[in-house]
This record gives C-alpha cells, sequence and structure tokens, in this order.
C-alpha cells in the first residue's frame, strides 16, 4: 500500500472516531458536529484525492453529498476572522 494513501486513511479514521465520539452523545453540539463533519469531509477528499492520482480510478465516495458548515457559521466565522486581523494590537508603553 502507497504510503500516502495509508497516512490518509489513518487520518479519515482519526476523523471518523472523532466525529463519532461528537455526535454519539446524550447532548450533541451543532458548532461541534459541524467543526467534525468538515474534518470527515476534507480527509475523505484527501484520500479521495491520491487514490485517483495513483491509480486512476474515480473517488470511492462518489454519490457523497459533501456536509459542510452552513452557510450562516462560514460568515459568522470569516467575519470574526477578519474582525481580528484587522484590529490594531494594543502597545504597553
Amino acid at each position: 500500500m502507497s504510503k500516502k494513501i495509508d497516512e490518509a486513511r489513518k487520518h479519515l479514521t482519526k476523523a471518523l472516531k472523532k466525529h463519532a465520539d461528537v455526535v454519539g452523545g446524550s447532548a450533541v453540539s451543532l458548532k461541534k458536529a459541524e467543526r467534525a463533519a468538515s474534518r470527515v469531509a476534507e480527509a475523505a477528499s484527501a484520500y479521495a484525492e491520491l487514490v485517483e492520482k495513483k491509480t486512476g480510478l474515480p473517488s470511492p465516495f462518489q454519490g457523497v453529498e459533501p456536509a459542510g458548515l452552513e452557510a450562516e457559521t462560514v460568515a459568522s466565522l470569516e467575519a470574526e476572522r477578519d474582525a481580528l486581523s484587522t484590529r490594531p494590537i494594543p502597545t504597553v508603553g
């Protein structure tokens, strides 16, 4: 097995386990679940890309709808990031 594919599979397995931990509890946080789902999607995409590069075979995840953060969550995170990156750093002196 290709080392890169094996590493991507391990990353995907880890992301799936984390997702199961997050959504398997009695109280499920929407944001944590969305983040975990996003990590699974990223790991699956990376795995599929490596498999396709090595073998030329299509993604083993064809037909699986990509899950992501809701548009409102993405907009909120981008606004927060932009606000933090443009804020002047206070100096002491």
